[in-house]
């Protein structure tokens, strides 16, 4: 497991979409400004975020709350970003283009929690050689 969070391809590429949604957000009209924008790039900040947190916290459980919560915002992301597309609010291509960033970082983000919960799992797993001698008589 790595020990510092920016050493995450998932962390990377969640800031690469973080970096891609304002990008998007540019396109957005004005009036947007307080609404989807600020929505948005707060959703697309947290993720990176989230996962940091969470590699930074001392237990497995906590980290996965935390990739729990990257896995909300990437969703409500997502959301917003098919929002934008539906309402041709940005260029097709802009929305295209994080709508797949956004599944990269999904799919790595599902493998992340797999791995945790994996050692999560081997931790809590009872040791065969506990005890050193039958438990029951024959």
């Amino acid at each position: 497991m790595a020990k510092d969070f920016r050493e995450l391809v998932v962390w990377e590429q969640a800031m690469a979409l973080a970096e891609r949604v304002y990008e998007l957000t540019k396109e957005l009209p004005g009036d947007e400004r307080y609404g989807l924008v600020a929505q948005m790039r707060r959703a697309a900040v947290s993720v990176p975020s989230c996962i940091a947190e969470g590699n930074a916290r001392a237990s497995i459980p906590d980290y996965l709350r935390f990739v729990s919560m990257a896995s909300g915002s990437l969703a409500e992301l997502r959301t917003q970003t098919m929002l934008v597309a539906r309402m041709s609010l940005a260029s097709p291509r802009s929305t295209d283009s994080c709508l797949d960033q956004i599944a990269r970082v999904d799919q790595l983000l599902k493998r992340l929690q797999s791995a945790l919960r994996k050692t999560s799992q081997e931790r809590a797993a009872p040791h065969s050689s506990r005890f050193p001698f039958p438990v029951s008589r024959p």
